[in-house]
């Protein structure tokens, strides 16, 4: 996107290393220039076995706006060619990537935000989890829309209450069995975070679920282990609206963009670096 009069994101392409492959990002940054923004790390949905760079879109375009921040989209590896953690791993090479050159992009590293999508939901979470055990750069606020939280799939709505689910029980299978082709991995805390039990120490959340999505039973849960394991947590839920549509709902979006302008507001003393 080249920037015009009435061009408010400018949009760059990067490829870097990735864990097994190398990868493609997409970021986005309102133009003309803004002053010093914060970094948010964006991943599509797809179900671990699909969607692209361009499917984020307009969500990436309206966090970038809205928040105003400088968004970094993932191409992250899909399975089954690529299964877990290589999504992930590659989720945490991007935000790395990030990291190193924010200064050069006008961002600022000490304020980072993750938000996902579906698939890009769980890899969201389970990326500020790695980040935080690993200690090399942190979250302060992880937004998930719709997220894949449970490879058991033992915490969905019954089908028949839910007519009108765009993801079924048998396509949601089909996707973590493609990711999560070996068992043992179903119940990785980086993988399953439904199960996790070390949840304290993550960054403050915003979840927002579908009415009509079989998997709005297990964001909520999720939401309630959130603050039960002390970490400050919004939870929606929009009425009438699919999951695959709430990436793109603007009250979603907008509920999104004022989490992070709260959650990365500069403040005095963490200056830019």
């Amino acid at each position: 996107m080249q920037p015009t009069d009435d061009t408010t994101v400018l949009t760059k392409h990067f490829f870097v290393a990735g864990h097994a492959q190398e990868i493609a990002l997409r970021t986005y940054r309102p133009y003309p220039k803004a002053s010093v923004l914060p970094i948010v790390v964006y991943f599509h949905g797809g179900g671990f076995v699909g969607g692209l760079l361009d499917d984020a879109d307009y969500t990436a375009t309206a966090i970038a706006m809205g928040t105003p921040a400088w968004v970094v989209s993932v191409g992250y590896s899909l399975a089954p060619r690529f299964p877990f953690p290589a999504a992930l791993e590659d989720g945490y090479c991007a935000t790395h990537w990030a990291v190193t050159n924010a200064r050069q992009h006008g961002a600022d590293a000490r304020r980072i935000g993750v938000a996902g999508h579906d698939a890009g939901g769980n890899l969201a979470t389970c990326l500020a989890a790695m980040a935080r055990d690993r200690g090399e750069f942190s979250f302060a606020a992880q937004a998930l829309l719709a997220p894949l939280l449970d490879p058991s799939m033992t915490r969905m709505a019954d089908e028949r209450e839910v007519p009108s689910a765009d993801l079924g029980a048998s396509e949601c299978a089909r996707g973590y069995w493609a990711y999560l082709p070996l068992a043992s991995n179903r119940m990785h805390p980086y993988a399953a975070p439904i199960e996790s039990r070390r949840l304290k120490g993550l960054p403050p959340a915003l979840i927002a679920s579908a009415q009509n999505d079989l998997l709005h039973v297990e964001a909520e849960k999720y939401a309630g282990e959130l603050i039960a394991a002390g970490v400050p947590t919004e939870v929606t839920r929009h009425n009438n609206a699919s999951r695959q549509a709430l990436a793109t709902n603007p009250t979603v979006l907008a509920d999104v963009s004022a989490f992070f302008a709260k959650r990365l507001v500069f403040r005095p003393g963490n200056d830019f670096a």
